[in-house]
């Protein structure tokens, strides 16, 4: 598409030049060249458009002269009008230069503003091994709150991905605060359902209307077990290194976090086997809901194999690599992605 519309102005006044040739003067194709220097301006730099407009005036100043126009009030008219569209094409060009220079300073505030709250996680804790990739949306500057986090608790390691609803700096700062009370809470309280419930109480203090945030914590145990509490998120997927991957599913729905209203029951810790080998994937929806050129969803559980391997930073590019190549094109949405791995216990 650029590169069609990089000729365009080219392919329009070629045209009205043969049609000239081919039908004679009589037509007044002439002053159609203006249509070059007017789509010069969509692309390139100013100094592209003048040139552009330049040859628009040369070739109707020969053509005028083959036609036996030249110093007609018809020809003069003709260059006026190339002048004239010269003239604005250029402000224009400097116009959108101007608003293109903005924006690319906003998406770059932004970017900053949305990764403050995501530090890095420990690529060891305890006998895990974490790896985390995340791939933002080409979508302007319409940042997101996906959040993740990985903090060494009283009894294990314990996670969160999570994913706030909406999209601005309003998403970036109710992320921070979930990240926040997480931090604190994983490292005060005894199980799951102390920290979540922590972090309602700083979410409903944030919160208001209909906002929420879906979100799965984790957290891993000594006897071989995961804990996993899911608010209304997508299921992790679990990889174990002696079978197929499936989605460690709750067996009961549980609305996101940030819902007093709905006065309804909270979700219900479930386990699902972790022993030295097996991976597990937490993931926002922006990877089960990337889309490829047919509008297909990406097949998470068939692309499984590739979390297969030793290194889960190899492992994760690998699938992140396939994801962008599914879609072959921008992301309409976030995707963060956290990989654990089990290891032998250190001796």
């Amino acid at each position: 598409m650029h590169s069609l519309t990089t000729a365009l102005p080219f392919v329009m006044m070629g045209t009205v030049t043969a049609v000239d040739l081919l039908a004679g003067p009589q037509y007044g194709y002439l002053s159609l060249l203006a249509l070059g220097p007017a789509f010069a301006c969509l692309v390139g730099g100013a100094l592209r458009t003048v040139l552009i407009g330049g040859m628009a005036l040369v070739l109707s100043l020969l053509l005028g002269l083959y036609d036996e126009l030249l110093g007609s009030r018809q020809s003069d008219l003709n260059l006026i009008s190339i002048a004239g569209v010269t003239v604005a094409g250029v402000l224009v060009t400097l116009g959108r230069q101007r608003r293109e220079r903005e924006l690319a300073s906003v998406r770059s505030v932004a970017e900053v503003a949305q990764r403050v709250p995501l530090r890095p996680v420990p690529r060891r804790a305890g006998n895990m091994r974490a790896a985390v990739s995340y791939t933002s949306a080409n979508a302007e500057a319409r940042i997101g709150g996906d959040l993740y986090e990985v903090v060494i608790g009283p009894g294990g390691v314990r996670v969160i991905v999570g994913d706030v609803q909406g999209k601005g700096l309003e998403a970036v700062e109710t992320a921070a605060t979930v990240l926040g009370a997480f931090r604190e809470a994983a490292q005060d309280e005894a199980d799951l359902l102390g920290v979540s419930e922590r972090l309602e109480r700083s979410l409903n203090r944030r919160l208001s209307g209909e906002e929420f945030v879906t979100a799965i914590l984790a957290e891993t145990a000594a006897d071989g077990r995961l804990t996993l509490l899911n608010y209304g998120h997508p299921p992790p997927l679990l990889v174990p290194f002696d079978g197929d991957a499936v989605f460690a599913e709750p067996e009961d729905n549980a609305p996101p976090l940030g819902l007093p209203g709905l006065e309804v029951e909270g979700p219900q810790p479930y386990q699902v086997p972790f022993r030295p080998g097996d991976q597990i994937l937490l993931y926002t929806d922006g990877v089960i809901e990337a889309r490829d050129r047919d509008n297909a969803f990406y097949p998470l559980l068939e692309r499984s194999f590739l979390l297969e391997g030793d290194d889960p930073e190899a492992a994760l590019e690998k699938l992140r690599l396939d994801l962008m190549a599914y879609v072959d094109g921008p992301l309409h949405d976030d995707a963060a992605m956290l990989l654990l791995r089990c290891n032998e216990p250190s001796p």
